[in-house]
């Protein structure tokens, strides 16, 4: 067939939309499919389209390369197969960073080369809330130091989450039930809306597909519906550069679905999304350090899982992690700093900011949370709103002593030495050196465990002050160093040249 619509041209890594009319059906969710292979070059997609609805179909495509890229569909539909089209693909826009991939076996860059650090928070059903407290999230976020935020397709029902949600991805509500054999289209324009206001605070989206807190039947479908739920939400989302896949939050509470499903939909996932996004499954029970078959936990071994998203209040596995997996380490919940009668909701800000610099001077990367108590009933890590404790500044202050200068890719140093038990210390070669004492308040430390021969320049942190002393003169391996004698402080170490 010719040509069925215009050359349109979009920015690499931007979203690219082709819509198709057919008669309204809402059989159409179930029993008609449509597809398309784009080709550039010798790259080549295969990218599902979605019914919206009212007689639309869509396809979206996320150019990743620049240059002129053709298309053709297919579809069981006579009348949308085998159309043809193209777009050009043009530079990106200058802000556009592109997908987060997994750089250097164990960290992230974005596509664009730059390194990525996830600074994450948690916010399950931000999405869910009232318009004024969706906007208040996006303020805070627009204010805040995360670039990666958690949050749930399916709305949650637990403890401070009572409140009945005006939509649901499936049509229908608890009292007349729901018809899984549809899609409210309605409610995914309003998440997609809200994926693309992340994106535009440069902000990750961690899109939750599954979770055990439930009232409304989500959590135990049918797997024909699960699957088709998850294709359809590939097949929408998919073109947005900023999503991330979380098969679950706390997969291990949802009993009837066992490890066999779990490997299904990491497949399906595997097939259906064409770009790969960074896809993970995330713990409830905290088994030992070293992973073993008749453990909780999936196995974040899997050639399909990018990265071990895990759910753990001591972070001191990081390390061992990190060897048995040899892929990145993200703490998504190591308790959330707050005053909620629970344990993973009541630890103090110092302690949030602890958990911060533990996780990325042993090679890992942190989630926050917070869970303060309200008169509102509007408590950060389920609703969003207003963060009411005093972490995120600190956090910030990590995050901008890991961006700057060139990429850290921190080792953990786990060279066991009796002197150094009490420090989370990360090196970088033998050029960069990061330091965190902890609670733990030495008046001075021996440094033996820098390498001989190497002069450094040595600054000094207080990591809940948010200040950076430099020593004023260099230091080599062995000697002692003086120090605030007070918790919370941080060295950072960089190799003299030319000194």
């Amino acid at each position: 067939m010719t040509l069925h619509q215009p050359l349109m041209k979009i920015k690499k890594w931007q979203r690219a939309e082709f819509t198709y009319r057919q008669q309204e059906d809402p059989r159409h969710f179930i029993h008609s499919r449509l597809a398309a292979r784009f080709s550039c070059g010798d790259r080549q997609y295969r990218v599902s389209g979605f019914y919206n609805d009212g007689g639309e179909f869509k396809l979206r495509f996320m150019p990743d390369r620049e240059g002129r890229w053709t298309f053709i569909t297919e579809s069981n539909l006579p009348e949308l197969d085998g159309l043809t089209g193209e777009l050009e693909c043009v530079a990106p826009a200058s802000d556009a960073t592109g997908p987060v991939r997994v750089a250097d076996g164990r960290h992230f860059r974005h596509a664009n080369g730059e390194p990525y650090y996830p600074f994450g928070t948690t916010a399950y059903v931000w999405n869910f809330q009232a318009p004024e407290i969706q906007q208040q999230t996006l303020d805070t976020l627009a204010a805040g130091p995360f670039n990666k935020l958690r949050m749930c397709v399916f709305p949650k029902h637990y403890t401070y989450n009572f409140a009945e949600p005006r939509r649901f991805p499936f049509p229908g509500n608890i009292r007349e039930g729901f018809d899984f054999t549809r899609f409210d289209c309605a409610f995914f324009a309003e998440l997609e809306q809200q994926i693309d206001s992340l994106q535009a605070l440069g902000i990750e989206v961690d899109l939750i597909l599954f979770h055990p807190y439930d009232r409304w039947g989500f959590a135990n479908l049918e797997r024909s519906v699960d699957h088709r739920y998850i294709r359809y939400v590939v097949a929408r989302l998919a073109s947005f550069s900023n999503v991330w896949w979380s098969l679950a939050n706390e997969f291990d509470l949802l009993k009837t679905k066992p490890m066999a499903f779990w490997d299904g939909i990491f497949e399906l996932i595997g097939h259906e999304d064409p770009w790969h996004h960074l896809l993970s499954i995330h713990n409830w029970h905290n088994p030992p350090l070293h992973y073993t078959s008749n453990a909780h936990w999936y196995d974040h071994r899997n050639s399909l899982v990018t990265h071990a998203s895990i759910q753990h209040h001591d972070l001191n596995f990081i390390p061992g992690w990190l060897e048995h997996f040899d892929k990145p380490v993200v703490i998504d919940e190591c308790r959330y700093e707050g005053n909620v009668d629970l344990g993973w909701g009541n630890i103090s800000a110092q302690k949030m900011v602890e958990l911060f610099w533990t996780g990325v001077c042993k090679g890992g990367y942190v989630t926050h949370g917070e869970s303060y108590l309200s008169d509102d009933d509007i408590i950060w890590w389920s609703h969003g709103g207003r963060l009411k404790g005093d972490s995120a500044p600190r956090i910030a202050f990590l995050r901008g002593i890991i961006e700057q200068g060139r990429p850290k890719r921190l080792t953990p140093f786990v060279r066991t030495q009796d002197s150094h038990w009490d420090a989370a210390i990360g090196f970088m070669d033998d050029d960069y050196w990061l330091i965190y004492f902890g609670d733990s308040q030495p008046q001075f430390k021996l440094m033996t465990m820098l390498p001989d021969g190497v002069d450094y320049r040595v600054d000094i942190i207080d990591t809940w002050a948010m200040t950076i002393t430099p020593l004023g003169r260099t230091l080599r391996a062995g000697e002692r160093l003086t120090l605030p004698g007070r918790p919370g402080i941080a060295l950072r170490l960089q190799k003299a040249v030319g000194e």
